[in-house]
């Protein structure tokens, strides 16, 4: 029997995991598919209070791990694909191994939709982001793309503006799903130039590093490349979240929705 079951090792699993080891509740902490969360996969970190000269991603949850461990924080591999939070003690499965415990964190964040084009995700962290205010600093004087149609790419390329030399706004269709006062402000850019209905087809890197994309026109099919440093792929996130459906109050994109802070409906579950 635990008294604290973590699901997920990203920043707010980690920082649960270490305010629950010191309360010396001997927590327990599920890694999940993606070990470290989103923060596992950015090279240079800037934004992080404490680090004037910035961080690698996975050295700052390396260093979390550690903290969480020192007092007394047990990790365990393997994601959740089970849990039953009906009674007590709540069970949660993962893989062949089921835990139950007293009380439960749900920490296990989402993940960023990707083109799933070949090589693009290795490229993360080389050329590829899914952050601009992570990454966009990386690129200052630089041509970059964003990729997308909705109120996030739009508030990314306004953001990259900032930095870069020219954005490229791409989008499968001449429509957008953006709220129109978001649109209103891409439109009045100057350093935004829309490129619609596009579909990028390939990510260049001969060297490891992005130096352009081809991209092909989604009626006449005709293709063109387009020189730039950088990719920003803002076509939304997808929530850890599939093992609460029926369980636990979701919203229509599957995202869980607490009640006073970190509540849920269930008496145990935070």
């Amino acid at each position: 029997m635990e008294n604290i079951v973590i699901i997920g090792s990203g920043c707010a699993g980690l920082t649960a995991a270490i305010y629950a080891a010191r309360a010396n509740l001997k927590p327990v902490v599920l890694d999940g598919h993606e070990p470290g969360g989103q923060l596992s996969l950015t090279t240079h970190v800037e934004n992080f209070p404490g680090f004037p000269e910035g961080i690698m991603g996975p050295e700052l949850i390396e260093n979390m791990r550690k903290q969480a461990q020192k007092f007394g924080a047990e990790f365990k591999a393997g994601s959740v694909t089970e849990v039953d939070v009906t009674g007590h003690p709540f069970k949660v499965i993962a893989g062949k191994d089921v835990y139950e415990t007293k009380a439960l964190i749900v920490a296990s964040g989402a993940f960023a939709r990707l083109l799933e084009l070949k090589g693009e995700r290795e490229l993360i962290g080389h050329g590829v982001s899914t952050c601009a205010t992570c990454d966009g600093y990386f690129f200052r004087g630089k041509p970059i793309a964003v990729v997308g149609g909705g109120d996030s790419a739009m508030e990314e390329a306004n953001f990259l503006s900032r930095y870069a030399s020219k954005v490229y706004l791409i989008h499968r269709r001449n429509e957008f799903r953006a709220s129109k006062i978001m649109i209103d402000r891409v439109l009045a850019n100057p350093k935004i130039e829309i490129v619609t209905p596009y579909i990028v087809g390939e990510i260049k890197a001969p060297a490891g590093l992005v130096t352009g994309i081809r991209v092909e026109h989604a009626v006449s099919h005709e293709s063109k490349d387009i020189e730039l440093d950088g990719v920003f792929v803002a076509i939304g996130h997808i929530p850890n979240s599939v093992a609460f459906r029926g369980k636990l109050d979701m919203d229509k994109n599957g995202y869980l929705i607490p009640r006073h802070g970190t509540l849920t409906k269930i008496p145990g579950v935070f």
